[in-house]
Formats: structure tokens, sequence, C-alpha cells
């Protein structure tokens, strides 16, 4: 059997290779990355809408509970599932969101400190994720421990993004959306830097990654908050439920996809 091809690579690459059957993770195509920042832009309006509807603390305790529930029924699946596996994404950009507002509203943790220790938290499960296993690359996520250390590494980007992305709206004052065009520009990087020889996939994969999430939250924000904020006012609570929508029919899309690739020949 021929070597599989990272889906980091699809970023050197226009046509993505088949993803095995039995990776936990999709094939990292253009869908892939438009859901992902669809989530996580669902990750930052909900927070604050679930955060004002139910108090800091019952919000927190209900997202840990719906993560740790998604978790699980990922960790039971022995393939990648969509529905499944981008449930447990939805509700890990949710808490991540909560885990980095509660170290600066409850805490007081400044967002420039709490993005450092995000980001040296995020360093240290790639150290030892590859110490390990000796690769990062994600198509080699089928289950056990290298899917431990796949969440792990995906739910600290998500903190970390969400830091990133108040630090520079709201602590340096840049605003929602100039902040969101900003993240747009560097997101682009990757895909420029990848012709340049001896670049890692794996590297440019999860610096996308990483940049996808205060992406989609800023301009998630710019469209919830309201006219005093910089944001177009339409709340945070109908922005949630449009980017559900959305992220619903494209998930069942995606399985739908799924579905068919597994469907024995006739």
């Amino acid at each position: 059997m021929g070597a599989t091809t990272s889906p980091a690579s699809t970023l050197r690459h226009p046509a993505a290779p088949e993803r095995p059957v039995w990776s936990k993770v999709p094939q990292v195509t253009a869908v892939f990355w438009v859901v992902k920042i669809l989530t996580t832009g669902m990750g930052e309006t909900t927070s604050d809408y679930l955060a004002r509807a139910l108090g800091p603390i019952p919000a927190v305790g209900s997202a840990g509970l719906l993560l740790a529930v998604a978790l699980l029924a990922q960790a039971r699946s022995r393939r990648y599932v969509p529905a499944v596996y981008w449930s447990a994404v939805v509700m890990v950009s949710v808490f991540g969101t909560m885990a980095a507002d509660v170290a600066h509203v409850a805490l007081g943790v400044p967002y420039a400190v709490s993005a450092s220790a995000f980001a040296v938290v995020l360093v240290l499960i790639f150290a030892v994720w590859h110490r390990t296993e000796g690769t990062l690359a994600v198509d080699t996520v089928t289950g056990g421990r290298r899917e431990v250390f796949y969440w792990a590494a995906v739910m600290a980007t998500f903190a970390l993004g969400t830091a990133v992305g108040d630090l520079t709206a709201a602590t340096l004052g840049w605003g929602y959306l100039p902040s969101g065009l900003l993240f747009a520009a560097l997101i682009a990087l990757p895909a420029l830097l990848r012709r340049l020889p001896g670049m890692s996939p794996v590297l440019t994969f999860w610096w996308a990654y990483v940049l996808t999430r205060p992406l989609g939250a800023c301009f998630a924000d710019w469209a919830g908050v309201s006219h005093q904020r910089g944001g177009l006012d339409l709340g945070t609570g109908p922005v949630s439920l449009v980017l559900a929508a959305v992220i619903a029919v494209a998930v069942a899309a995606l399985g739908a996809t799924e579905r068919r690739e597994l469907r024995p020949a006739a």
C-alpha cells in the first residue's frame, strides 16, 4: 500500500489526496477551511449570548458538559463522521472562547498575558505530541493517544485565537472589522509561503488553523455587537443562529459526500 499524504499538504497541491477511511479527521479542502471559520464565528457569538442569557458560571458549566459529551462521541467513533466531528469542533469553539474570556473578565488576566500563556501551552502540546508520535500530520490521527494530542491542540488554538482576537480588537483598540481584515491577510501567508523550498506543510497547516479562530471571531463580533462598539448590531443570538444553520447545511452536505465515498461500487 502506498504512503499516505498529510492533509496539510493540500496547502501545497490543488487536488487534495484521498483521506484514509480510518482517519478520524476530515480531508483538508477549501470546504474544510470555510466550515472551520464558520464554527469559530459561531463559537464567539454563542459564547457571548450564553454568558448574558444564563450567567457566566452556568454558561461555562453547560458548555463544558456539552463539550465532554461531544468529545466522548468523537472518541467512540471509529472513523471520521462529519456531524460528530464538527459538533465537537463547535463545542471546542464555544468553550475555548469562554476559557479565554473567563481568564480576562473573571480573573483580570490581560489578553496579552493570556495569549502568551496559551501560545506556550500550544507549543508544549506540539512538542510532546511530536516527541511521542514523531509527527503532527493530522491524517495520522486515527484514535488513541494521537487523537488526545490532536484535540488538546485544537482546544489550545481556540483559546489562543480568542485571546489574540480580543487583544487586537479591544485592548489595542483596532476594532473588529480592521482586526478581521488583518487576520484575513495573515491567514493568506501560508498559501504563499507553501511554495518556498523546504517549507513544512504541517507548519503551514497549523499556522492557518490557529488564525481561523481570530478571523472568524472578529467578523462574527463585528456583525453582532452594537454600533457603539463598531459593529452592525445584528445581535449575537441571531448571528449565532444564522451561522449554526449554515454550518448544519454544510455538514449535512459533507455527510452525504462521505456516505457516497464509502458506498461499495456496484
